[in-house]
């Protein structure tokens, strides 16, 4: 899809004073940040910190208490976005009694990405001994790869993928993390979370969230630069003394 350059010039996402109130409780405090076109930005933080609550509301399917959300020039959810967004939950979302292939024959169908697809994206997440395994059998890695795959359908202009190299052991998670800057060199914008430190230092920059605000955003040089640490992990423990430190 071609784009005027004022329009590409443009971040992929921007939020603004970003509220969400779940259960009675606010969840998101009024996270504000935007996110540059052809760029791997990494949620990075414990489980329970928001990561997947914010990456909702990024695809469009969080009820939101106030503030915006705009992506590729356009609101949240919006229709026009549906094929130009690639969105994988932590939880797999595909249909056991379906093999891998079929299950990505019928989600190309639904998104109308070509059918020639199918082929592309399980060679990209190494599927290709289990294309015609019923998703029923897979292991866990298997699903999160099928999972991945057909966020990959069409050639999203942005993908927004949730803990995707959960459950899978260290050469596929390195390829992984190949082929998601390959898929930004190409143009494409990613937004991954993640609770695992040493993926942070593969991304572009990191938003370090803790109980649903961000605790910095930076590269993840200049956060170690910062923080003064020799790692990712020293330097998140570091910011969370530092803000501590600075509300009592």
């Amino acid at each position: 899809m071609s784009s005027s350059p004022e329009r590409a010039a443009e971040p992929a996402v921007q939020v603004r004073d970003l509220r969400v109130v779940r259960g009675g409780r606010e969840v998101l405090h009024g996270l504000t940040f935007d996110v540059p076109r052809g760029s791997i930005i990494g949620l990075l933080g414990p489980s329970g910190c928001g990561k997947t609550t914010l990456m909702r509301a990024l695809v469009g399917v969080q009820i939101v208490r106030s503030g915006t959300v705009t992506v590729l020039g356009d609101a949240a959810g919006s229709a026009g976005l549906r094929r130009r967004v690639g969105y994988a939950t932590q939880t797999p979302a595909v249909y056991a009694d379906l093999t891998v292939a079929e299950n990505l024959r019928y989600f190309a169908s639904v998104l109308r990405a070509p059918r020639s697809d199918v082929a592309r994206v399980i060679d990209e997440v190494g599927l290709g001994r289990s294309r015609d395994q019923t998703a029923a059998t897979l292991s866990g890695g298997q699903l999160n790869r099928t999972n991945l795959a057909i966020a990959l359908l069409g050639t999203p202009e942005l993908l927004v993928l949730d803990e995707p190299t959960v459950g899978l052991d260290p050469v596929l998670r390195q390829e992984l993390w190949g082929l998601f800057r390959e898929l930004a060199d190409r143009g494409a914008t990613l937004v991954v979370s993640s609770h695992v430190m040493d993926e942070a230092g593969r991304t572009d920059r990191l938003l370090l969230m803790r109980e649903g605000a961000i605790l910095a955003d930076g590269t993840p040089d200049g956060l170690r630069s910062r923080t003064g640490a020799s790692d990712l992990e020293e330097a998140f423990l570091h910011l969370i003394t530092e803000t501590a430190g600075s509300t009592t």
